[in-house]
């Protein structure tokens, strides 16, 4: 069983983030998502757990699930990149892990995000 608590966040791995009510990758989150795959690739003793998040808005059910969607579609663009889908985890937090607690589009778009952390295995 995975232990959330076991992971940290890795500083070669960047964020990726979606559009309000979406969770395809943008194209720019494309290239983020292509050197996070890189530098997976070359650290395999490396797993990576990728948090899914959302802003404020919307229940919390809804939110949980689109979390996961978000994190679903970053977990398949990595494996589609080569890396191993055993070594990835993901979970939700729907909206209760905010980055910005302000109620603007700029802050809410820092919340709509896949975080992504690492542990040795």
């Amino acid at each position: 069983m995975v232990r959330p608590s076991e992971f940290a966040p890795a500083t070669n791995l960047k964020a990726v983030y979606c559009d309000f009510d979406r969770y395809d990758i943008r194209p720019d989150d494309a290239k983020t998502l292509d050197g996070n795959a890189a530098w997976l690739k070359a650290n395999s003793s490396n797993l990576v757990l990728i948090e899914g998040h959302c802003d404020e808005r919307g229940t919390n059910e809804y939110n949980l699930a689109l979390g996961e969607k978000r994190a679903k579609a970053a977990m398949n663009y990595l494996v589609a990149q080569g890396v191993q889908a055993s070594r990835i985890t993901i979970i939700s937090y729907g909206k209760e892990r905010p980055m910005c607690t302000e109620k603007t589009e700029a802050c809410w778009a820092q919340n709509r995000r896949d975080n992504f952390l690492t542990k040795t295995r």
